[in-house]
């Protein structure tokens, strides 16, 4: 729209971003208001906010400035997440889209962390590295999913612990890949990056990888929001 200034231009490109994720989480915070299933609600928030985020960045201008301006969006919800999880701000619904319990203080853990992922990777990675693709898209596709197919198909236990099931570890994987590849697609056409098998090959092992983590007895102690993340950031910085 502003072409020839950038810095106006990722102000609006800011200013969009910010009111879709923001009528997102209002949608949402609807949902769950008005009686959908709180463990439901919360990881559908939790695979649509960081998706829907990633698809506005080609809104943005190449560079640090785009990556800067566009990480602000998150970057305001890691400070809504402390002000709501310390009792300071007090927002019911926000809380009861985002917690499993209903419990504020549950808002300094994985939603904190969510918000810290995901700005991180925007602002130090951005669009042109498959490392920023990988992160988000196995926090929110893969953990997301894994979730929800796991609490309706998961009767089978993985043996060495019993809170995580096979289907959702199957369903963590394939749907971290998948999320994965399409967004290389996505970025691709836009000329951010250039899509190779060698691509599709590294973000297969990164997925596999977080769902071993993910299914691991230290990543429920420690929050999945965490040890996913580090592990596909991790990895990613040797594969790709």
């Amino acid at each position: 729209m502003f072409g020839s200034n950038p810095v106006v231009s990722d102000v609006c490109a800011a200013v969009a971003t910010a009111g879709i994720i923001f009528a997102l989480l209002e949608f949402w915070k609807v949902t769950a208001k008005h009686g959908l299933d709180q463990k439901l609600n919360r990881k559908l928030v939790h695979i649509s906010i960081g998706l829907v985020f990633m698809l506005c960045w080609p809104l943005f201008s190449s560079g640090h400035q785009g990556a800067i301006l566009a990480a602000l969006t998150p970057g305001v919800n890691i400070f809504r997440m402390l002000l709501l999880g310390l009792g300071i701000w007090k927002d019911e619904a926000t809380v009861k889209s985002m917690s499993r319990f209903g419990d504020h203080r549950e808002l300094l853990k994985g939603p904190l962390y969510y918000a810290l992922t995901i700005t991180l990777a925007c602002a130090i990675y951005w669009r042109t590295s498959p490392i920023a693709i990988a992160a988000i898209c196995n926090l929110c596709a893969g953990d997301g999913i894994a979730d929800i197919v796991g609490r309706r198909f998961g009767r089978q236990k993985i043996p060495y612990n019993r809170d995580k099931s096979i289907a959702g570890s199957i369903a963590m994987a394939l749907a971290g890949f998948i999320a994965s590849v399409m967004f290389m697609y996505y970025f691709a056409s836009f000329g951010y990056l250039r899509k190779s098998y060698e691509m599709i090959l590294g973000f297969l092992v990164v997925s596999l990888a977080s769902t071993l983590v993910e299914s691991l007895p230290i990543s429920t102690e420690l929050d999945d929001n965490l040890t996913v993340t580090v592990t596909s950031i991790l990895l990613g910085t040797l594969v790709f």
